[in-house]
């Protein structure tokens, strides 16, 4: 599949359900393989995932649910919790610390880069998702459910928490988008 179609099969799709179209297994190493090969500034490698699969997405998203005191509406977490699995996407505060030190004239370029970095994980992620037939949206919770996340999973507390990705079975395709007028966003000189 080329780029583009790819990118064109991922869409934002909030109507998920458990049922995946492959295994567990397969979604994993998705999951890895491509966080092996996003690159990002100075391969700093500040990039880390969490994924959690059926009961325990299901129990993030219950505790999401408390986190919030009922701020955000029941059936908007209910609908990710009907997913299959979240992907958390966060980097590592450590590693873009110590690049900032080894490198200090780019110091403040590498939280940036690290960020970067985060976003061409998230969607090659979800752009791989969308190829094996998997829905995906991406949420951000943070950083009200950051200390929450840390503590379910015990990671340390430079682990900055960037989105969080429910996925699924597809239950319903989103309506067709619009054909914009590109030549608003691009300039070609």
């Amino acid at each position: 599949m080329s780029v583009i179609t790819g990118l064109e099969k991922r869409r934002s799709r909030y109507l998920l359900n458990k049922e995946l179209p492959v295994a567990k297994e397969k979604v994993e190493e998705v999951i890895k393989r491509v966080t092996e090969l996003v690159p990002d500034a100075f391969d700093m490698k500040s990039a880390r995932v969490v994924a959690a699969f059926g009961e325990e997405h299901e129990a993030l998203w219950d505790e999401i649910e408390r986190v919030f005191e009922g701020k955000v509406p029941h059936d908007k977490i209910q609908s990710f919790r009907n997913g299959a699995g979240t992907i958390l996407y966060f980097y590592e505060e450590e590693v873009v610390d110590g690049l900032a030190a080894k490198f200090p004239t780019y110091a403040a370029n590498f939280p940036v880069w690290a960020n970067h970095a985060n976003g061409m994980l998230q969607i090659s992620i979800w752009t791989a998702l969308a190829e094996l037939g998997i829905g995906a949206s991406l949420q951000h919770y943070n950083p009200v459910i950051d200390d929450m996340v840390r503590e379910r999973y015990k990671l340390p507390k430079t682990y900055r928490l960037v989105a969080q990705m429910p996925f699924g079975g597809i239950e319903k395709e989103p309506e067709a988008k619009a054909k914009e007028k590109i030549e608003q966003r691009v300039q070609i000189v």
